[in-house]
């Protein structure tokens, strides 16, 4: 029984291995067809999160406009996504729908006041502080 043990883990091993390998290998051909696919007007994401809309590209680098008449030079691999540009639009309204809301009931994320708690603490330190 004990002789069964290690080539069964040893294949465990491999084909964990394989599995990785074969994902890694998937995950880079992905990242390559989006990286050779990018054309002027896409709207993209950089590896560190600045988006930006493809002005202009070259074989190894492409422009960025990141706001009206700014643009930045990247290299394709910097580019993380292609943003669409549906979602974002819808995203943009949730978060301000969200923010209106907030303001109108003076409510933090959690539903407290965090307002009325930081003022009764700061009048609290007050009165300590004129009591010594």
């Amino acid at each position: 029984m004990e002789q069964l043990i290690f080539p069964i883990l040893l294949v465990g091993i491999a084909l964990m291995l394989f599995f990785q390998i074969r994902k890694q290998k998937r995950s880079m051909q992905q990242q390559q067809q989006l990286q050779n696919s990018l054309a002027e007007g896409d709207r993209v994401m950089t590896t560190s999160g600045l988006f930006g809309t493809v002005v202009t590209t070259s074989d190894d680098s492409i422009e960025l406009e990141i706001a009206p008449g700014m643009t930045t030079t990247w290299l394709r691999q910097a580019v993380r996504e292609k943003v669409n540009t549906d979602d974002s639009a819808d995203s943009a309204e949730d978060v301000s729908d969200d923010e209106t809301s907030g303001r109108e009931t003076d409510e933090g994320p959690s539903g407290d006041t965090s307002d009325d708690r930081s003022e009764e603490q700061a009048t609290e330190s007050v009165e300590k502080q004129k009591a010594h």
